[in-house]
């Protein structure tokens, strides 16, 4: 099932994001558009919600980077 905002974001702005939380640039290689890739894709999580009863807890890329970024810290602190 999906699970997102049903916003969208472009790679650019999740990478522009990260670096802004993280503190750091990172190491970024652009690329083209894979052959098949869409346009545009856009996560909507209300099959998720009506099944599960789940729903999101932050809309805000900026939060969803701080989240992803701690969550990753937690996880590398216990290995």
């Amino acid at each position: 099932l999906n699970c997102g905002t049903g916003r969208g974001f472009s790679v650019r702005e999740v990478l522009q994001a990260v670096e802004k939380i993280a503190g750091r640039s990172l190491d970024i290689v652009s690329a083209p558009r894979r052959a098949g890739d869409p346009p545009r894709l856009v996560a909507n999580a209300d099959r998720l919600k009506e099944l599960t009863g789940w729903s999101l807890r932050y809309d805000d890329l900026q939060e969803i980077a701080r989240s992803a970024i701690e969550w990753e810290e937690t996880l590398a602190k216990r290995s």
